[in-house]
């Protein structure tokens, strides 16, 4: 007995597990269903031409891509793929804790383990509550604070710089301090969120006490499930920006490669959302006016269902530089890339960093009337559905370059790889860079000032929009302001060149007199370098 032991012990043969109640070689849950591997026990690597994918989710954008690189579908528990594109829910079940497995090196999944950290909006605001103090605590730059500590910024905290999120408590731990907080301002209007879910289900507005109260008892009444830090509730921002007298927000992809350290880029061809009425901050109960989720505006019968009450990225830089002055848009999108990197760096000390992972987020950020953006939330599985046909294809080709950048050029997944793509496989990514304050001794940092466009700001505006509040201009039938003006068509969008554009000034906000010489500039988000060319 003990020779036989002692035999089955030097064998060098691998073979998977072995269930005692068949004689027939089977893989036990998980390993059939996933194709996973026991640590003691790994699968032999093979030698492959060619790349299989399995996939939770048969969309259009995503099949062509596989099949157009000449990929073959297998099964998810076939244990043959080198890629699988799986929901949140399996890939957090493959990576369990009651589930110690591992994956072979020739094989990626689109998720992080614990991605929640970034999506769920009460863990959001954990992590970037905890990142604020560990950068004052370490007396960062970064967590510079108002020289009156008493004073609060727009989003309700006295930082400087980390105002990314609108003030916001989750309850009902934080129940106490919201109610003074309300106390203070007892007109502001105030926006409730499930923790955990997503297409505007759950969400709606509030000026008064009575009633959150009211969605308390009716959540625990009809939600059995109802249970501690099931809900945020954040600042409204009753002052965005509006195009055509309504409301919209920005749908951002983001590509996260490595958390450590944090690989990032940002997809340049994001939307915007429209609601399909026109804003009004009175009425608070109308969903179409408030809400930009397609999954509500689709109901309404107003929504267009051929551009979908959509825009593009290119449209906006477009607009703003000819409503609010040229550069204006290059600014903006600087700023949008700070924000996205702050909420990076707050969770990347809790992320688990498996080097099998990449994962695409859809960030939704609003823009105030200050030009100021603010995190709204982030989507660990942001819709790849297509409503129209330019969503199509903006979808066909952000799951391409997503695809171009995950993959070795050698072709076949490897987790030994650098994650360093070419600038070749990045195309329309751009690096996310860490954020830096500029040096210069004894003056802190005063961020390019856009609140006064529109109000007396250094930035320029058109005069034609001088007696328009909050940018709302009405046009004839709701229908989306066009851009293809002489004037718009002659500037530049923030992600191409910025050949022509006259910088502004670090310490005004305005533009400087001065032509720019012929030179090379390296981008603040972290692109490749520019051509900037003397008018």
């Amino acid at each position: 007995m003990k020779s036989r032991l002692k035999k089955k012990k030097s064998s060098r043969d691998v073979r998977p597990c072995v269930s005692k109640s068949s004689s027939k070689t089977t893989l036990p849950l998980p390993l059939h269903i996933f194709g996973l591997v026991s640590r003691e026990r790994p699968w032999p690597r093979k030698e492959r031409s060619c790349i299989y994918y399995s996939t939770d989710c048969d969309k259009t954008a995503l099949i062509n891509n596989f099949q157009k690189r000449g990929w073959h579908k297998v099964p998810a528990f076939d244990g043959e793929w080198n890629l699988y594109w799986a929901c949140a829910q399996n890939c957090r079940y493959i990576f369990g804790v009651d589930h110690p497995y591992r994956m072979r090196s020739d094989q990626i999944i689109n998720h992080f383990p614990n991605s929640m950290e970034l999506s769920r909006k009460d863990l959001l605001i954990k992590n970037i509550k905890r990142y604020r103090k560990d950068l004052e605590r370490k007396g960062d730059a970064l967590a510079a604070t108002h020289p009156n500590d008493t004073k609060l910024g727009v989003g309700g905290t006295r930082y400087m710089h980390l105002d990314i999120i609108p003030m916001t408590f989750v309850l009902p731990a934080d129940y106490n301090l919201f109610v003074e907080q309300f106390h203070k301002n007892p007109a502001s209007t105030w926006i409730v969120k499930p923790s955990d879910k997503s297409q505007g289900v759950g969400i709606y507005l509030i000026n008064k006490l009575s009633k959150l109260k009211r969605f308390a008892y009716e959540a625990r009444t009809f939600y059995p499930h109802f249970h501690r830090d099931t809900c945020v509730i954040s600042k409204y921002i009753d002052n965005p920006l509006l195009i055509g007298g309504k409301k919209f927000d920005l749908r951002l992809y983001v590509l996260v490669t490595s958390f450590n350290p944090i690989k990032a880029y940002l997809y340049n061809e994001g939307f915007c959302r429209f609601c399909t009425q026109r804003y009004d901050q009175t009425e608070i109960d109308n969903v179409y006016m408030h809400l930009t989720n397609v999954s509500i505006q689709k109901n309404n019968k107003e929504y267009n269902s051929i551009h979908g009450g959509k825009w593009s990225m290119q449209n906006l830089w477009l607009y703003l530089d000819s409503i609010r002055g040229e550069g204006v848009s290059k600014t903006l999108s600087s700023r949008i890339l700070e924000t996205i990197r702050h909420s990076l760096d707050a969770v990347a000390p809790v992320m688990a960093n498996d080097r099998h992972c990449f994962e695409v987020y859809g960030y939704d950020i609003i823009i105030d009337n200050n030009l100021k953006p603010w995190l709204i939330e982030i989507n660990t599985s942001p819709s790849i559905h297509s409503t129209t046909k330019n969503d199509c294809t903006l979808k066909t080709r952000l799951i391409d370059n997503v695809l171009d950048v995950v993959i070795p050029p050698g072709g076949m997944p490897d987790e030994r790889w650098s994650k360093t793509p070419s600038k070749e496989s990045l195309r329309n990514f751009t690096p996310i860079t860490p954020v830096e304050l500029p040096k210069a001794p004894n003056q802190s940092r005063q961020p390019t000032s856009l609140a006064g466009a529109g109000e007396g700001g250094n930035c320029c505006r058109n005069k034609s929009t001088s007696k328009s509040k909050n940018n709302g201009h009405r046009l004839a039938g709701g229908a989306l302001p066009s851009v293809t003006t002489k004037a718009t068509s002659k500037l530049l969008l923030p992600s191409g060149t910025s050949a022509g554009m006259r910088p502004i000034s670090k310490k005004t906000g305005q533009k400087s007199k001065s032509k720019p010489k012929s030179t090379t500039k390296r981008a603040a988000t972290g692109a490749a370098p520019t051509k900037i060319s003397s008018k």
